[in-house]
């Protein structure tokens, strides 16, 4: 696998034999089954049907769409040592899923080993910063020939990061405070999504504080009750009444708390996990210096490390 500087360059993954340049296909299939064949026809990669197989029904269950018009379909073989790429255009864009409003006009297929969990997650990892850029995939698929395509990821610079990060595992968090936010807009959010905690922000999106139902309820029954062995005066859950009353002038910094786990984005993603079986918990904050930028759960965590 060639390097530069010992980076090594998401270029070195295939060649300009590798690509299908506008096809004029616009069967989704159809193109995947040619990308496989491709690779065959120059690399020892398996069963080709099988591979087929593997891939459309990952895809047709959870789309690999990366980015605006960018679609990375793939699969993790015992069959290969290293991960390949092949990679085919479409000026007038194919349709990838139901589920998928845009057309694709680029797909990198990307076969990796399995005995190598963090090789497609690099590789896609490496994809991040021109995907962000929502011009890439007509810009590509303009181009008129392979060895252009190739020398668009070429000349862009575009790297595999030496390891996979904690960024490149997290999810953004798409529900939290603010932490002028008072407890009945916590207790709204907890019953609306079926979360068990909200992580709270400052105006400057800095992680705070955490918000948890165990702290709620923790609030809802105060100590004493904890201790009494008849609870028949309090049957008609009178502690709960005063927290309804209470719960617009109750502001979050009076029942927030910093018992949270965290892992900074640029840390290595293994981090993510020593952090969850350390504190016990089921998903990590991550952050960048204090501010909040997404979060890892168990499940994420392992769906995309060992199945992926």
């Amino acid at each position: 696998m060639a390097q530069k500087n010992s980076v090594i360059q998401f270029s070195s993954l295939f060649r300009p034999s590798d690509v299908i340049c506008q096809t004029e296909h616009t069967d989704r299939n159809t193109i995947l089954m040619e990308l496989l064949r491709l690779l065959a026809s120059t690399k020892k990669i398996g069963d080709v049907q099988q591979i087929y197989r593997t891939i459309l029904e990952r895809e047709n269950e959870h789309p690999t769409v990366v980015g605006p018009g960018i679609a990375m379909p793939h699969a993790r073989l015992e069959d290969i040592s290293e991960i390949v790429v092949s990679v085919a255009t479409s000026k007038k864009g194919v349709v990838y899923a139901s589920s998928i409003d845009n057309p694709i006009k680029l797909i990198v297929l990307t076969l990796a080993p399995k005995a190598s969990p963090a090789a497609y997650l690099q590789a896609m990892s490496s994809l991040t910063r021109i995907c962000q850029d929502t011009a890439t995939a007509d810009i590509v698929a303009r181009l008129p020939t392979a060895q252009k395509v190739w020398s668009f990821f070429d000349a862009g610079g575009v790297v595999l990061p030496d390891y996979l990060r904690a960024r490149d595992l997290m999810e953004l968090v798409k529900v939290k405070l603010q932490e002028h936010d008072t407890l009945e807009q916590a207790i709204n959010l907890f019953v609306t999504y079926g979360l068990r905690d909200l992580p709270v922000v400052d105006k400057e999106e800095n992680l705070v504080g955490v918000v948890t139902t165990y702290e709620l309820l923790r609030v809802c029954l105060p100590d004493y009750i904890l201790w009494m062995e008849d609870l028949t005066p309090i049957l008609n859950f009178e502690t709960f009444k005063e927290i309804l009353h209470k719960e617009s002038k109750t502001w979050l910094a009076d029942i927030m708390t910093s018992g949270y786990a965290t892992v900074e984005a640029d840390a290595p993603a293994v981090q993510a996990a020593k952090e969850i079986i350390n504190r016990k918990v089921d998903h990590v904050f991550v952050v960048q210096g204090q501010k909040l930028v997404g979060v890892i759960s168990l499940v994420t965590f392992l769906s995309r490390v060992l199945r992926e």
